[in-house]
């Protein structure tokens, strides 16, 4: 990887660098497809992956219309993932894998992974 030149690079590469391990050994299928989750400084995002055909099954964003503006980055975490455990559901998806993306599994990432658990959504 190229290194970048600002004061955040040694982060994202040493994200990066574990999301490469990471992905080595976990992978999408028809069957159980995986769940990958990326967050950006201000909005998180969501998606259902079948990596044998390379396709994006079903998505979720904070972004949408309807996602909560006054409950924090944590209360937007919330809504995607209620968001995607409910498309994953209506698309005939019910077990999943969870990809963390190199992310500690804490805070946003957490908030995630439990909204969609509750909602119905198994890994």
């Amino acid at each position: 990887m190229k290194a970048l030149r600002k004061k955040t690079a040694p982060r994202t590469a040493a994200r990066m660098r574990r999301h490469r391990k990471v992905r080595r050994r976990v992978t999408g299928s028809a069957e159980r497809p995986r769940l990958v989750v990326f967050r950006s400084l201000g909005n998180v995002y969501a998606q259902v992956i079948d990596d044998v055909r390379g396709a994006t099954l079903v998505q979720a964003s904070s972004l949408e219309k309807g996602a909560p503006e006054g409950d924090g980055k944590i209360g937007r975490s919330k809504f995607v993932g209620k968001a995607i455990a409910e498309r994953s559901r209506e698309a005939g998806i019910s077990t999943v894998t969870f990809d963390r993306n190199g992310y500690l599994y804490h805070g946003r990432v957490k908030a995630l992974a439990e909204a969609a658990r509750e909602n119905g959504l198994e890994f």
